[in-house]
């Protein structure tokens, strides 16, 4: 199919100092929680963004030294010539399909306890470090700053010898040791690197040039600067100390790489910000240098992209999470298929890799983070083997994935969902606040179902064990979901709360389906700890309901901590009036209230209530697969080879979790026998 030639723009090579991007998509640094401690891992899902047509493919955050080690967090290396293997594997994958490789040298500064190498943090100023460690900094003198410049041209020119080919110098997110010199809050100095702008931003310039002077003739030098920390006078904005910095240094690198900081500012999830959502921010960059420009906003549409570039806002599309969703982005809208596009749906599931410290997952795309491991392709999957035909009972996100996987595999797939609509727990929850792009994970799936002649999809379609045996299929998966229980069992309470069988209990699938309390006030008790308590909430205040929510946690929807949204989901709720009572127990609910238990032994209280809105845990429907597996001997004589029930039919978790489930049951089915080692993993001298 041709492209679009609305879209040709986004195909044009772009300089960048010393080296042409092919086109102007850009993968910007983004973590994934494999960094050193999983290369392979890592080289290979950064090849595979390269091979979707990406032109710039970056690594994470690369820590220069000793002195700025972030454990537990695992990301890049590059202390000495021993981390240089692991980063020649992603140049070689990246190399492989035309890109160029991109590494985010970083010293952390403040924002690094040293728990491993323990060395002694230093900074701009004596100062906590940025973590909850009883740990201070010590401030820099001069010695120390000409051993940090000395250190980040070093490790540039390791990095050049390992073969990238634009390497950073960053001051973003609040965490890297320049950005603490630009910042008036944590700059007390009164030497010639602190006071005026011009003095804190110094040691941002030394190492510009530093860098571009050690690695310029063959590598672009590339800056990465949040230019507004959303903060108002406090920070850097794009009105004043951020715009100073680009009058300063506007013409010094070969390419600026701006953004937003906080992280979780700059990575803001779809509850919360829309595609674009940067752009009043750094729209104003590209005014002062003559530079490429490259910015983020969760880009997924090739409208908006050509939009930024000829509004003169971008030079380059930048993304993380987009690039994490779909890899073969850039190639899809190349090759005239932007249908195709696997559109992220802005939950960061991918961020909670970082912080629980393991290889990332996608909801959207359940290969990542498997491109090595298990030589999963995001576009790619193996024909099937044979000419068995497979019955999938259940259209939420498992089934939906495991027809599509299936039918791309060249499967006779038979989809039957008992309602008329298809999507599953999907449907329900996008209608809640906030979380309307989550319907990308059905839409998505069926816009690719819809090509598949070889799958025929049956909707109000009501199985029984009897029907499923007559159906004929030799394969039968089974992905009726689940539901939340109503009698408050769950992390808390391994028994039912006193009161919560009364009718004035209701569940999330309830307040989903429309089924409110008659009267309030409503108290919605969260043991769940993700993003469904909170949204519940909201949900219910927006009814005009006086909403509590109850948590055992310190913060309501605490979990969410490892997606970034546990600051702007508690001030969101606070702002529409909901009362949090957090580090608490419901003890029971009585007519009028419920009896509260503080979880640290404080004194027993009350608070008013006439329901009460049970988010616990939830109970797999799988009493049709118990009931297919009870009677193997009619399986038998059915001609029914396998029965398995999979996502939350098999076990109650995320939406990326039953993605994933269908996709590798998909994968898996009559696949070739395990190889010897079936989980295959990192071992130190594959690198060494």
């Amino acid at each position: 199919m041709a492209r679009d030639p609305r879209y040709d723009l986004l195909f044009e090579p772009v300089r960048i100092g010393p080296v042409t991007a092919r086109n102007r998509f850009y993968q910007v640094p983004h973590c994934n929680g494999m960094g050193h401690g999983h290369p392979h891992a890592h080289a290979k899902m950064r090849e595979t963004k390269a091979e979707g047509g990406w032109a710039v493919v970056c690594t994470e955050e690369a820590s220069i030294h000793v002195s700025s080690d972030i454990s537990p967090y695992v990301e890049a290396r590059i202390w000495d010539d021993h981390d240089l293997p692991a980063l020649e594997l992603m140049c070689e994958g990246v190399h492989r399909h035309g890109a160029l490789a991109g590494i985010e040298l970083v010293h952390k500064g403040p924002s690094c306890a040293n728990l491993y190498t323990r060395e002694t943090p230093w900074g701009p100023s004596h100062q906590p470090v940025n973590s909850y460690d009883p740990i201070q900094v010590r401030a820099m003198d001069r010695a120390d700053i000409r051993n940090m410049r000395h250190w980040h041209r070093e490790a540039a020119l390791r990095a050049k010898r390992a073969g990238f080919d634009v390497i950073y110098v960053y001051a973003g997110h609040d965490i890297s040791l320049p950005m603490h010199f630009l910042q008036r809050r944590r700059n007390e100095r009164t030497d010639e690197y602190g006071g005026s702008i011009e003095n804190r931003a110094r040691l941002f310039r030394e190492l510009i040039e530093e860098t571009k002077d050690a690695v310029g003739d063959r590598c672009a030098v590339v800056v990465r600067l949040a230019v507004d920390e959303l903060m108002g006078p406090e920070g850097l904005t794009s009105e004043t100390e951020g715009r100073e910095v680009l009058e300063l240094l506007g013409e010094l690198p070969d390419l600026w790489d701006v953004n937003i900081s906080s992280w979780y500012n700059d990575s803001q999830t779809s509850r919360f910000a829309k595609e674009g959502f940067q752009e009043p921010y750094t729209a104003f960059v590209k005014k002062l240098t003559t530079k490429p420009v490259v910015g983020v906003g969760r880009f997924t549409s090739p409208d908006t992209m050509v939009s930024q570039i000829k509004r003169g806002v971008l030079d380059m599309i930048g993304a993380a999470r987009p690039s994490i969703a779909d890899p073969f982005l850039p190639k899809k809208i190349e090759e005239g298929r932007p249908e195709d596009i696997r559109e992220c749906i802005g939950c960061n599931i991918c961020v909670s890799g970082d912080f629980l410290i393991t290889p990332y997952r996608c909801t959207q795309n359940p290969t990542q983070g498997e491109e090595w491991r298990k030589g999963w392709h995001p576009e790619i999957i193996q024909a099937k083997a044979s000419v068995a035909s497979v019955l999938v009972v259940g259209a939420g996100p498992a089934g939906l994935e495991a027809a599509r996987a299936l039918g791309q595999r060249g499967y006779a797939v038979h989809l039957a969902e008992a309602t008329e609509e298809l999507g599953g727990r999907v449907n329900r929850e996008a209608k809640l606040p906030g979380l309307a792009e989550w319907a990308r994970v059905r839409d998505w799936r069926l816009g690719q179902i819809e090509k598949l002649p070889n799958v025929e999809i049956y909707r109000a379609s009501r199985l029984a064990a009897a029907e499923i045996r007559e159906f004929g299929a030799a394969h039968v998966v089974i992905a009726t979901g689940s539901a939340w229980r109503r009698d408050g069992v769950g992390r808390a309470h391994s028994r039912a709360i006193p009161g919560f069988e009364r009718p004035e209990v209701f569940t999330p699938d309830d307040i989903m389906a429309g089924k409110l309390p008659a009267r309030g006030p409503v108290v919605v008790y969260d043991d769940d700890h993700y993003y469904m308590g909170g949204v519940i909430a909201e949900k219910l205040r927006q009814a005009g309901f006086e909403v509590a929510l109850v948590t055992g946690a310190d913060t309501a929807s605490a979990w969410t901590a490892n997606t970034l949204e546990i600051k702007p989901i508690q001030k969101r709720l606070i702002a529409a009036g909901i009362t949090l009572l957090v580090k608490q127990e419901i003890a029971a609910f009585r007519r009028d209230h419920v009896a509260l238990a503080c979880v640290y032994g404080g004194p027993a209280t009350t608070h008013p209530c006439n329901a009460v809105v049970t988010v616990t845990a939830r109970l797999p429907e799988d009493a049709l697969y118990r009931e297919l597996v009870a009677d193997k001997a009619a399986l038998d004589e059915a001609g029914i080879r396998s029965v398995q029930a999979i996502g939350d039919c098999w076990a109650p978790a995320t939406i990326a979790l039953a993605v994933y489930a269908g996709h590798r049951y998909a994968r898996e089915l009559e696949a070739p026998v395990a190889p010897a080692v079936p989980f295959r993993r990192e071992l130190p001298r594959e690198v060494v």
